[in-house]
């Protein structure tokens, strides 16, 4: 009698839509699989989580995972993701996205949800280009960086993501690489247990587009780079954890209380209830 062999995280995905469409060399299959491996060990309810996208390569995670998931509008999951949680606090969720995505023309949504600490969890690949259509130079593409848009290298500062995550009031903030996978997967868990507005900032290969750009042509190239130039800086200052071809800072860097959104506007609610009642 046969035996098939069952995948132990193939109840977390859909089937029918594999095998997945990113490129050889990818970080994204990385990050899917330690979300998973998260939801795993936490034992989750996939009926309480739910996963939301923008557009951009990691944006297929939300149609690869077996649970409660949209794909939205480019730049606009934190808008969705924040209408969904509102609507039901009880839900889990959490959003996968690209650089691109959440901090060019969702930077706005980013910033404000992060200061009214929403109870949303936000995942982001940061592969330093618009990787899906064509290799533009993006909000994160560092300082003399070629991209298909400057080809003479990039003359414009990045946003340093943990740095603008923590000073727009969220309550987790880390950032690992995908060679860093067991720490980054038991920073996913932490992010789902914390209450309100927490942040990973994954920063993972397009050796595809930026790689070839930028001598390194292959995924064993960017994952040899992040192995030399990683440093694992435990709340340290996010104000000097710029990523440069040098240094990636890497670590989680903050992790306090703080009631969430949510939380207080039910309250509010309640409160308002209670007074029409007495009038």
């Amino acid at each position: 009698m046969e035996t098939e062999m069952v995948h132990p995280l193939a109840k977390y995905l859909r089937e029918a839509m594999m095998p997945h469409i990113w490129c050889s060399g990818c970080g994204n299959g990385i990050i899917l699989n330690c979300f998973v491996q998260a939801v795993d060990e936490l034992q989750m309810d996939l009926n309480k989580l739910v996963v939301v996208s923008g557009i951009g390569c990691i944006g297929r995670a939300a149609g690869y995972v077996n649970t409660n998931s949209f794909h939205t509008t480019h730049g606009r999951p934190i808008a969705f993701a924040t209408g969904v949680k509102l609507a039901n606090p009880e839900l889990e969720v959490v959003i996968i996205s690209g650089d691109g995505d959440l901090f060019a023309i969702g930077g706005n949504h980013f910033i404000h949800a992060a200061r009214r600490n929403i109870g949303i969890k936000v995942i982001c690949a940061n592969n330093f280009n618009y990787g899906m259509t064509g290799g533009q130079q993006g909000p994160t593409t560092p300082i003399e960086a070629l991209t298909t848009t400057t080809p003479y290298g990039n003359i414009e500062h990045p946003f340093n993501l943990v740095h603008l995550a923590a000073a727009s009031g969220a309550t987790y903030v880390a950032r690992w690489t995908t060679l860093h996978v067991r720490r980054l997967t038991q920073s996913i868990k932490k992010l789902l247990q914390k209450e309100g507005f927490g942040f990973i900032e994954v920063v993972s290969p397009c050796p595809e587009i930026f790689g070839r750009y930028n001598k390194m042509r292959t995924g064993l190239e960017m994952m040899e780079w992040f192995r030399k130039a990683s440093m694992v800086e435990n709340f340290s200052d996010p104000a000097k954890a710029e990523i440069t071809p040098e240094r990636i800072v890497v670590g989680e860097f903050v992790d306090i209380g703080k009631v969430s959104y949510e939380k207080l506007l039910y309250e509010k609610i309640a409160e308002i209830n209670e007074k029409k009642m007495r009038w």
